[in-house]
C-alpha cells in the first residue's frame, strides 16, 4: 500500500492555452484540485514554493484553506525554502494550518532551488552570517523552526502582562502536538539524504537529484533512500520514517491524453544546475499496460511509501482530476500500490 499524493508547482500564465490566468485563479483552483482529489481517493495535496515568480509563494493560507476545505487528504508542501524563513513566524502559521487541518500538515522544508532573483532571501532581510553561506543558513533556520515545534517554553514573561500567563517559559501558540515528526527535507544527493536522517526528518525525493554516478535515476535514488534508512537506524531514532518520491506519469486513456503527452517519455536526462551535474528522471507517459511494466522496474518507487504525482496544473482542475484517477484507476491496482 503507498499513499499517492499530488505536486502542484501552481504555475499562472496569460496564455491563451492555459486555464491558470492569474493568481487567484491557481490558489482556487488548487483548492478545488484538492477537494476533487481526496473524492477520488488520492492521499495527499503538496504544492511547491518559490519565490518571485508567477507561482504559489505563500503556502500556509493556501494549506489552511485546502484543510478547512477537506477531512482526509494530507496536506503539504514540496518544498519551503528555508533561506526564506522566520522560523518563529513559521512555527505559528505551521501550527494554526495543521489545528485547522486537524493533524493533516504534511511540510516538506529544504535549503531551495534555483531562484528568479539573485539571492533573493535578502529581500527578506536574511543573509548568511560572516564565513557561512546561504546553505548553512537554511540548516540553522531549520535548526530553530524544529526546536520551536517541540512546544517547550523558552521566552521570559512579562512579570504585568495584559492577560494571566500560565506558570514557567512561554512557548509560541498556536502549538499543533505531532507537527514536529510530520517535518520533510527534500534532499538533493545521498549526502544529504543521510543527514535528513540524523535530524530525524522524512526524506523527500524529487524528480531530479543533484549529482551523478552514470546509473539510471530510480537506481541513484534508490540508492539514496536506503543510504537515509541506514542513517536512520544508526541514528536510533524510536519511530518509522518515511520516504516521498517525485514522479511525472501520463496513463493515456483519452485521444486527449494522447494529444497532451503522446510524445512525452524517453530517457533520463544530465544536466546542470547550480554549476554541478544533476541527473533528471524521465516522464512516464503511455497506454497503462505499458506504464505498469516500466513502473514496476522503478526500484525508487518501490523503495519509498509515498508517491507524489507531480501536475501540469495550467490544464485546469477537470483535466489534472482525469489524469490522478487514471492513475489511481489503471496504473495503482497493477502495481500493488492499492
Amino acid at each position: 500500500m503507498k499513499k499517492i499524493g499530488f505536486l502542484s508547482f501552481g504555475h499562472w500564465s496569460d496564455s491563451p492555452h492555459s486555464q491558470t490566468r492569474s493568481a487567484s485563479d491557481t490558489l482556487l483552483q488548487s483548492i478545488d484540485l484538492a477537494v476533487a482529489a481526496e473524492e477520488i481517493g488520492v492521499d495527499g495535496a503538496y504544492f511547491r514554493v518559490h519565490h518571485f515568480a508567477q507561482q504559489l509563494a505563500s503556502p500556509f493560507p493556501l494549506l489552511a484553506a485546502v484543510g478547512a476545505r477537506t477531512s482526509r487528504i494530507e496536506i503539504g508542501t514540496g518544498v519551503i525554502d528555508m533561506r526564506y524563513e522566520n522560523p518563529l513566524y513559521m512555527v505559528e502559521d505551521a501550527g494554526a494550518a495543521d489545528l485547522i487541518a486537524g493533524g493533516r500538515l504534511q511540510l516538506g522544508i529544504s535549503r531551495g532551488s534555483p531562484e528568479q532573483v539573485v539571492d533573493g532571501f535578502r529581500y527578506f532581510g536574511y543573509q548568511p552570517a560572516e564565513g557561512s553561506d546561504h546553505a548553512a543558513m537554511a540548516r540553522e533556520h531549520t535548526a530553530v523552526f524544529l526546536e520551536l515545534l517541540k512546544g517547550e517554553g523558552f521566552a521570559e514573561p512579562n512579570p504585568r502582562p495584559m492577560f494571566p500567563n500560565p506558570p514557567g517559559l512561554l512557548r509560541l501558540e498556536p502549538h499543533s502536538p505531532g507537527l514536529r515528526d510530520r517535518i520533510w527535507w527534500g534532499a538533493g544527493t545521498r549526502a544529504t539524504a543521510e543527514w535528513t536522517a540524523e535530524q530525524g526528518l522524512n526524506l523527500m525525493s524529487s524528480t531530479l537529484l543533484t549529482e551523478d554516478t552514470g546509473v539510471p535515476f530510480h537506481q541513484l535514488q534508490a540508492e539514496q533512500i536506503q543510504r537515509f534508512r541506514d542513517a536512520w537506524a544508526a541514528a536510533g531514532h524510536e519511530r518509522e520514517p518515511r520516504v516521498s518520491v517525485s514522479r511525472s506519469i501520463f496513463p493515456i486513456v483519452s485521444d486527449l491524453d494522447r494529444a497532451y503527452f503522446g510524445q512525452s517519455g524517453g530517457e533520463d536526462q544530465v544536466g546542470y544546475i547550480d554549476g554541478g551535474v544533476a541527473r533528471f528522471g524521465k516522464t512516464y507517459a503511455g497506454e497503462p499496460d505499458r506504464l505498469v511494466e516500466e513502473l514496476a522496474q522503478d526500484e525508487a518507487i518501490a523503495a519509498a511509501d509515498t508517491l507524489l504525482l507531480t501536475i501540469p496544473n495550467q490544464l485546469g482542475v477537470d483535466y489534472n482530476a482525469h489524469v490522478l484517477e487514471s492513475v489511481v484507476t489503471h496504473l495503482a491496482p497493477a502495481l500493488n500500490w492499492r
